[in-house]
């Protein structure tokens, strides 16, 4: 994720968003986007939950000129307006309701100028892997690492479980998450005031199809 194959074509877009205008990352973390978009002489500001990621970022070169508010991305608001606001690599799915993710779109609606975007990039709920009767599907087995993500269909609630073992030591951590299938985002866009643009399979444009296994979607705020 933080190589230049997989960093690039998204600052691609996302500086030809914002053409003059400022940037919004919501879930900024350590800056592996913001830092190549702002060097691109975008202007970038950021919301995070964690302050310690936050400081990360400002100790790296070009980090301390990145404004980052601290709180909830889902509903913290920062000054000014934004030509672009982004959300990248399944992060959209750390709100693990509903409400949380609706209030995600609101808030984004709220920063954007009018003509303005919002990016979600985000993975295709895997549930075909699931057989009858099945909740568990496994996505890495190697000689350091299990990974396995936990379903409850129901609740479209979803936990990615990871055991790795290195140099003798072991570590085992959870991740909750809420999936969310696209036409579900679309729908919390419209009641955030936005529109569907376009929707690709990756950052290079290639189609959203029956096969995708992750999206980029683009909404747009009405001029």
């Amino acid at each position: 994720m933080f190589s230049p194959e997989a960093v690039n074509p998204a600052v691609d877009v996302l500086a030809g968003l914002a053409g003059d205008g400022r940037a919004l990352e919501l879930g900024i973390g350590t800056g592996r986007i913001a830092l190549p978009l702002a060097a691109r002489g975008v202007p970038v500001s950021g919301i995070d939950l964690s302050s310690a990621m936050a400081a990360r970022l400002r100790a790296k070169p070009g980090g301390d000129a990145i404004e980052v508010a601290i709180g909830d991305f889902a509903t913290t608001r920062v000054d000014g307006t934004f030509s672009v606001a982004y959300l990248v690599y399944n992060t959209i799915g750390n709100l693990t309701s509903q409400d949380a993710q609706v209030a995600c779109f609101r808030n984004a609606a709220a920063h954007l100028e009018p003509g303005g975007c919002f990016v979600i990039e985000v993975g295709v709920p895997d549930l075909r892997k699931l057989p009858p009767g099945q909740t568990v599907v496994p996505f890495d087995l190697s000689a350091t690492h299990w990974g396995f993500d936990l379903y409850d269909v129901s609740t479209q609630s979803m936990s990615s479980y990871h055991a790795r073992v290195a140099d003798g030591r072991g570590e085992f951590r959870a991740i909750p998450f809420r999936y969310v299938w696209p036409a579900e985002l679309d729908l919390m866009a419209r009641l955030a005031g936005l529109r569907l643009r376009s929707r690709w399979e990756s950052w290079d444009g290639k189609p959203f199809a029956h096969e995708s296994e992750q999206h980029i979607s683009i909404w747009e705020k009405a001029a």
